[in-house]
């Protein structure tokens, strides 16, 4: 997985492919070894897989698989036993949306299969049967994205709240809020259970807002023509929040932010800025959940933009551990927190390979972006749920 594979992204479908066929089998990752390599199965159903995909694979002798072993041993690299292909599911909702999941894309590119879920499935408990869950742009604070200033005039706009206004009433609540916060409250209790979450762009600092805001009413009267119930700031309970606290709401309709956790970089203007996110490096030996989640053949990302761009340093709690920042900024663009049994890990941004991706715009070709690192860390946290690490130790 260093610069001698021919397509990044596709290794993970390979190694997802091993871990859930008959003809595959157990795998190791092998962590900050050559860009975080996966050691696998040397069957001919492993290597005619890895030929349909174009992946690149070396063949590694006894006395190889010894040598490697020595090298972890001595260097900042562990080896990590990938037992199951984890089950996926993709929050996502049943009507067409003018964007596109960066997710979605990852998964289908690698080819690794995944269902969608949405509302009723979730409050019906289909969560039980995954192990990984995916949200990305959904607004769980039930203020539809805040595009009410721009976009409310818009076809799409007006039939995505119509939906989850119907939807509210159909599962007998009384508002979008209320819905979104029952949704929310699903999801926490699933990742307390041991679910591995993953959110990007605004199902990041709105799962938050949403689960402290249950109960309390903080959509401007703009938006759905409720009154905000008063005092509703001081009513938020961050503690059952998954990793900020202490966030002040953004109560004005005409502002897309619905509290102040996401930081937009002041030169974003719909073109590259040359900024970029860094990776931290963590110890593999002692804290291998990180370590796996960061694999990557470069240390230096660039930097992309979305409804969430990236996190406040202050409004993280204490627990949570950051994995990649803008330097020199309080901007933390990836982080991971233990929640229960469970973990939840937040990606801000929209679309790795997109600096600024508009509603509207045609979906990234990943074909184009094998080697994208970025996306690479997607798709890091697609096979993290296949191993059982140890307990983190820092």
């Amino acid at each position: 997985m260093d610069d001698a594979q021919t397509d990044h992204l596709r290794a993970y479908g390979l190694t997802y492919w091993c871990l859930g066929s008959p003809q595959g089998g157990t795998s190791e990752w092998l962590l900050n070894y050559r860009g975080g390599s996966f050691l696998l199965p040397d069957t001919a159903a492993v290597r005619a897989r890895a030929g349909e995909l174009g992946v690149t694979i070396e063949p590694v002798s006894g006395a190889g698989r010894d040598a490697i072993q020595a090298t972890i041993a001595e260097e900042n690299m562990e080896r990590i036993v990938l037992e199951k292909a984890p089950r996926i599911a993709v929050y996502i909702p049943p009507t067409a949306e003018p964007w596109d999941d960066a997710v979605t894309l990852a998964l289908e590119y690698a080819e690794v299969p995944y269902d969608k879920l949405y509302d009723e499935g979730i409050l019906q408990g289909k969560l039980a049967q995954y192990d990984w869950l995916h949200t990305h742009h959904e607004d769980f604070s039930g203020q539809f994205g805040k595009f009410w200033a721009n976009f409310r005039q818009e076809p799409w706009y007006q039939q995505q709240v119509k939906a989850a206004q119907d939807d509210a009433r159909r599962f007998g609540f009384e508002s979008v809020q209320e819905l979104k916060g029952a949704v929310a409250t699903q999801i926490a209790q699933w990742v307390a259970g041991g679910g591995f979450l993953f959110a990007m762009c605004s199902a990041c600092d709105s799962l938050d807002v949403g689960l402290a805001a249950v109960g309390v009413d903080i959509v401007p009267p703009e938006i759905d023509g409720t009154p905000l119930t008063p005092n509703a700031q001081s009513k938020l309970d961050y503690d059952v929040a998954f990793c900020f606290r202490g966030f002040r709401l953004v109560t004005d309709a005409y502002q897309n932010e619905i509290a102040d956790i996401d930081i937009t970089p002041p030169e974003a203007d719909f073109v590259g800025t040359g900024a970029t996110l860094e990776l931290f490096e963590f110890s593999a030996k002692q804290d291998p959940v990180v370590t796996m989640l960061t694999q990557c053949h470069t240390m230096k990302i660039p930097d992309f933009l979305g409804l969430t761009t990236s996190f406040d340093r202050a409004r993280l709690k204490d627990n949570v551990v950051v994995m990649g920042d803008r330097p020199g900024t309080n901007m933390v663009k990836y982080c991971h927190a233990d929640y229960g049994d469970g973990t939840a890990t937040y990606l801000g941004g929209h679309d790795p390979e997109d600096y600024a991706h508009v509603i509207g715009e045609e979906p990234t070709d990943l074909s184009l972006h094998k080697h994208s690192p970025g996306y690479r860390l997607i798709l890091n946290n697609i096979l993290f749920p296949a191993a059982k690490p140890r307990e983190r130790k820092t």
